[in-house]
């Protein structure tokens, strides 16, 4: 019998103060979508449905709903390959994710970018990325442009703890900085870079985010499990960002039920089964945070099954979707290279995609 959850101290944070019942609920059904999601297409997948690699985010769910529930209009995300729970966090659909996921031109990238590559510019979502840590001068990049045209904004640049040690990271970090640019680094610390721990990957005195230090930038240390905690928490890092133009690094202590991907044969090796056993017992940010709205009042056990009904039932059909969807042209493999030549321009017609005339 499970015990009663503890109140979170962030309940009260004002930005959670401002969240409706019809809000909470909302995020508990992106938080049920996004695992859903996932198991969906791990049970394809291990069909022979999907090709490339197939990276899971079960268990971290709270880090992408949660950020991206406080996403404004000139707010920006970018991630790494482990991007199917930003995706559908910010409001990509399940049809267009699950059909990327089978190559298939009705996918959010037609086919050609597969699990690792989800991108939805419309909703400020610029990917997905199989680079380790290349996303990272990518999101400098974006908030610098948003301070460039004077916007108020900020952009999230999510990365795995394994990505930290790469030397582009750090040459964002300086460049963030010294320009006062609005970038936030989310550090999504599962504790594993591919198969190796953190303590046998990584140097550092107490924690990954406090080399922040060495780059005058604003850290924190986040509690993954606690849905409250990191909207509260990144929200002060946004509203900095927001306000004055400064960068900020979050690592949020999470973890990962399943390997590095898929194809990751040795991901119940390198950690115990019981390690495992009891972060799902007691850490899982979903558990948890149902558990949190029913002591709140603000839904059931029978409202909250059917919320997992739903998304259960949403991912399914997704796969319906990709399953009968068609694949892409041979012809398409040219098209989406260089935007010149797929509208037709002058240097596209020429040649000229880099150079002036």
């Amino acid at each position: 019998m499970e015990t009663a959850v503890a109140q979170s101290e962030f309940a009260s944070a004002d930005i959670n103060l401002r969240l409706t019942p019809d809000d909470k609920i909302r995020i508990l059904r992106d938080m049920y979508r996004v695992r859903r999601f996932e198991q969906i297409s791990l049970k394809f997948y291990n069909q022979g449905k999907m090709g490339g690699f197939l990276h899971l985010y079960t268990g971290q769910e709270s880090v992408a709903v949660g950020i991206c529930s406080l996403l404004g209009e000139h707010d920006h995300v970018i991630t790494a390959y482990r991007d199917h729970g930003h995706a559908l966090a910010v409001g990509m659909s399940m049809d267009e994710c699950m059909a990327e996921l089978y190559g298939k031109a009705t996918g959010c990238s037609k086919g050609k970018g597969g699990s690792m590559h989800f991108f939805a510019p419309d909703k400020n979502y610029w990917g997905g990325h199989g680079i380790v840590a290349g996303q990272t001068p990518l999101g400098l990049g974006l908030a610098y442009a948003l301070k460039y045209k004077g916007l108020k904004g900020c952009a999230l640049a999510f990365l795995g703890d394994g990505a930290v040690n790469q030397g582009v990271y750090h040459e964002s970090l300086n460049l963030a900085g010294l320009w006062d640019i609005p970038a936030i680094f989310v550090i999504e610390n599962n504790r594993y870079s591919m198969g190796t721990s953190l303590a046998r990957s990584s140097a550092f005195k107490n924690n990954l985010a406090e080399r922040a230090d060495g780059y005058e930038i604003d850290w924190e240390l986040i509690n993954g499990s606690d849905l409250y905690e990191i909207r509260a928490k990144t929200w002060t890092a946004m509203a900095r960002a927001h306000e004055h133009s400064r960068p900020a690094v979050l690592e949020i202590d999470t973890y990962r039920y399943y390997g590095h991907s898929v194809a990751d044969a040795n991901a119940k090796k390198y950690r115990s089964t019981e390690e495992i056993e009891e972060y799902k017992n007691n850490h899982d940010p979903l558990r948890l945070y149902r558990r949190r709205l029913i002591a709140e009042g603000v839904l059931d056990d029978a409202t909250a099954d059917r919320l997992d009904e739903e998304a259960k039932h949403e991912a399914a059909e997704a796969a319906k979707f990709a399953d009968d969807s068609p694949f892409p042209n041979a012809s398409d493999i040219v098209a989406d290279v260089y935007w010149e030549v797929d509208n037709d321009t002058e240097r596209g017609r020429t040649g000229k995609h880099f150079f002036n005339d």
